[in-house]
């Protein structure tokens, strides 16, 4: 595997989870498993998604990619124009705190902000579900800038530093990751550059004993979602075994297996993510003129991510 390998698979992995994961979004424990027992996950329909079918995580992480692509860099009042022109197009699912951020009518430097201000709790996992195609981006200018375009990217939607820290340090494994070293070794580094305000809290969710059962929140916010991506990760053998794993908490499934998904292609590589799971995967995009992405497309998308600008 080479480092664009690696990438595409980055981010074709976070979309497969995704896909694989929403029809069983909110569902109990063990449902993976109870519908699968031979432990051969399909693509299957269902809570309103098709076979296949991306969410919202999905579509707000290429919305990403491509103003990065289209802008040259990042830009995030042009960031924050894509994901407000893709909520007012009636998104069939957009978190709560992201639709009232973005349908505040306030710029794209105080909604997030504001929101938190008056709200207090922030820290949702809606800003590491989109960040694959940007981890793939900035992975290639080192800990500090590719952690601090993470926090920037966060803040669009997340008021609460939280979600910037935990998204920093998803950028931060992905980038080891591509670089064909271990993101689970890479924690204690990782945990070094975060917010010393914020380190204590992900320090805990991030150990190696550390496991779902251990989570004082619901898997929809950020602290249990990055730890269960990660315990899936370092539990499991395959890129197949950890978004089943994934899956299986019960939950917010889409999301956190687009976050597993997303480091196991990491590590996996694209020849690991089975072929009946890419065929079905496509991702609609609210308010970009009736636009759907398939498989070879994000593939595509990928390869420009890490090209561009080198």
């Amino acid at each position: 595997m080479d480092r664009t390998d690696r990438a595409t698979a980055t981010v074709l992995g976070s979309a497969v989870g995704d896909a694989l994961g929403a029809p069983f979004e909110f569902g109990e424990p063990g449902a993976y498993t109870a519908r699968f027992p031979d432990g051969r996950g399909e693509m299957h329909a269902g809570g309103g998604w098709e076979r296949g079918e991306a969410t919202d995580d999905t579509q707000m992480a290429v919305l990403t990619a491509h103003s990065l692509l289209e802008r040259g860099g990042l830009d995030l009042p042009d960031v924050f124009h894509r994901f407000r022109r893709w909520a007012a197009a009636d998104p069939k699912d957009i978190g709560l705190q992201t639709e009232d951020v973005l349908g505040s009518g306030l710029p794209w430097d105080r909604a997030a902000a504001a929101h938190f201000a008056h709200n207090s709790r922030a820290a949702g996992n809606g800003s590491l579900m989109r960040a694959a195609p940007s981890a793939v981006h900035f992975a290639r200018y080192g800990r500090t800038a590719t952690m601090d375009a993470a926090r920037r990217l966060a803040a669009l939607t997340h008021g609460d530093p939280a979600a910037w820290e935990g998204t920093a340090v998803f950028h931060e494994l992905v980038r080891v990751a591509l670089d064909g070293g271990d993101p689970v070794a890479a924690v204690p580094e990782a945990l070094d550059a975060v917010d010393p305000a914020q380190r204590d809290r992900w320090a805990v969710v991030l150990a190696p004993g550390w496991h779902p059962g251990l989570a004082t929140e619901f898997n929809g916010a950020v602290w249990p979602c990055l730890g269960s991506a990660l315990w899936a990760l370092r539990s499991t053998g395959s890129y197949e075994e950890a978004v089943g794993a994934a899956i299986d908490l019960g939950g917010d499934t889409d999301t956190v297996a687009a976050v597993t998904g997303a480091l196991a292609g990491a590590v996996h590589g694209t020849a690991a993510i089975p072929d009946r799971w890419l065929r079905p995967l496509h991702v609609p995009l609210p308010g970009c003129g009736g636009t759907v992405l398939h498989a070879n497309e994000l593939a595509v998308l990928a390869r420009e991510l890490v090209s561009a600008g080198v």
